[in-house]
């Protein structure tokens, strides 16, 4: 039999997993075995306290062991986070983990049979308890802590930046890499280079320039998700935020996983500071890109700068300097591809797979279909991936 009174004092002991104390569930459960201790215990309000535990457990899964299991998997205390950084806890450390993963475990297995019974016969809600080996799972977690992360960053591959926090996207939009036809040459320079990323053999921030609808940013957010399974992960940085940039990599610099630093449409008028923040950043800057890090930009502008003929004529001393600072931020990313726009032949190419892929390709002969893929190609102002795409969803529709 569970004694309440005890479990109560050895929660309160949580330190590594201290954090695990201000999940609402746990808060409720020391509410709840506060009234169970009690000598003579006030039924309404250990009814109350069942109740709203009950609620937030149920709400969540009919499984107690499941939620705490999820709690400590997700958990980013500072004992994590030693070992991503590759420290050795000490001994005592290490005890102390394996105490609390089982108080964590009889916290998991508390019966919703035996406490209700212990407050009222009948009618109080119930939940399961099911097999929980914490104590390996936790290990299991720490052994592969290099790809599959911790916290937010081991159950989400795609984050944006809001307020200086890095926040996961819990619905990402992208297409998986095997959606995206043509521009192989261009898609095989992404992904060699964010192997040498994945691996650790060292990658080049990467401009993807080229025409709007082209797959730039589509493939970008493809390879991630595509190495995902191998530690790697994507932040999306708005062009107002670039400033933010080395404190970012600065909390980033010690977690065990790689980051793609995603700049979407990057442009700049001439007296942007932004325009510095992110010079800076990709060469000379004290806080440059860590070894973990990348930036992955993409541009319709070659030298990411509009430029006026005024410009050219301005009364700075030295044009000719002004002229070559603006050009200089595109040539610090190592590696620059093209997406131009297809050719007739390449988009039709890219018509006929995405037809094929959507299941509608017998629908059509290949006449019928290339013939109103070129109309519509017209009516969208040129051909492009993007336009080939909705063209080939349209037809799926049936419009």
């Amino acid at each position: 039999m569970t004694d309440y009174r005890t479990l109560k004092i050895k929660t309160g002991t949580l330190t590594v997993f201290g954090g695990i104390k201000r999940d609402p569930l746990i808060r409720a459960l020391t509410d709840l075995l506060d009234r169970v201790c009690e000598d003579d215990i006030d039924t309404y309000a250990a009814v109350e306290a069942y109740s709203r535990f009950a609620e937030i457990l149920l709400e969540q899964t009919e499984d107690l062991s499941e939620y705490i299991r999820r709690a400590v998997l997700r958990d980013e205390n500072f004992y994590v986070k030693k070992i991503a950084a590759g420290e050795e806890p000490g001994k005592e450390l290490n005890e102390t983990v394996k105490r609390e993963l089982a108080v964590l475990s009889e916290i998991a297995s508390l019966s919703s049979k035996a406490l209700s019974e212990k407050i009222m016969p009948s009618g109080l809600p119930q939940w399961r308890n099911s097999r929980l080996k914490l104590t390996e799972e936790f290990s299991g977690k720490l052994a592969n802590i290099s790809s599959t992360g911790y916290g937010m960053y081991a159950e989400h591959t795609f984050f944006r930046v809001e307020d200086g926090n890095i926040l996961p996207v819990t619905h990402p939009d992208y297409q998986p890499l095997s959606m995206l036809f043509g521009y192989s040459r261009e898609r095989e320079l992404i992904v060699r280079n964010t192997e040498a990323l994945v691996e650790g053999r060292g990658a080049s921030n990467m401009l993807l320039y080229g025409d709007m609808g082209t797959g730039k940013s589509s493939t970008i957010k493809a390879v991630a998700a595509e190495y995902s399974d191998r530690g790697l992960r994507i932040v999306e940085i708005k062009k107002n935020q670039l400033y933010q940039i080395p404190d970012i990599m600065e909390e980033l610099a010690s977690n065990p996983l790689r980051f793609i630093l995603f700049i979407d449409d990057l442009s700049f008028s001439g007296n942007d500071d932004n325009f510095s923040a992110l010079k800076a950043t990709l060469e000379g800057s004290i806080s440059g890109c860590g070894d973990n890090t990348v930036i992955y930009a993409t541009s319709n502008r070659r030298h990411l700068v509009k430029e006026n003929f005024s410009d050219r004529d301005g009364d700075e001393l030295h044009v000719n300097d002004t002229l070559q600072e603006t050009m200089s931020l595109a040539a610090r990313f190592g590696l620059t591809i093209t997406f131009q726009k297809p050719g007739k032949d390449d988009y039709l190419d890219i018509v006929r797979a995405l037809a094929e892929e959507y299941g509608i390709a017998g629908d059509y002969t290949e006449e019928e279909l290339f013939r109103r893929a070129e109309a519509f190609a017209i009516r969208k102002n040129g051909r492009s991936p993007r336009t080939a795409r909705q063209f080939v969803e349209l037809l799926k529709i049936g419009i």
